[in-house]
């Protein structure tokens, strides 16, 4: 399992509502993470918007990304967060993930 992390920056004017979509993340968008391999997601959420991402997946983040963005719910997903993320063009963010490179793990 390849672990994955990766920054993006939401509107600070945009925090609050950010955060709540997220607290009611659809059920089907949840299922098409599952069904493409994202297992332990997790997002971290800084006070000025920086947001760090986690998740575990069998495939390099290119190809995670790419079995997600075939499906409908996320096309759905992504044209509704767009607009939450500091990003040239209003562009998705599943296009703008700044992937981290790890330096250090603790099993």
């Amino acid at each position: 399992m390849k672990r994955i992390g990766f920054v993006l920056k939401v509107k600070q004017e945009k925090i609050e509502e950010y955060k709540e979509h997220h607290r009611n993340v659809w059920p089907e968008m949840q299922a098409a993470l599952r069904a493409t391999g994202w297992h332990n997601y997790s997002l971290f959420l800084r006070d000025d918007g920086l947001l760090f991402g986690y998740f575990e997946t069998p495939h390099d983040l290119a190809t995670a990304t790419a079995q997600m963005a075939a499906t409908e719910v996320n096309t759905r997903w992504q044209e509704m967060m767009a607009p939450y993320f500091e990003s040239p063009d209003n562009a998705r963010a599943d296009q703008m993930l700044v992937e981290l490179e790890e330096v250090f793990y603790l099993a």
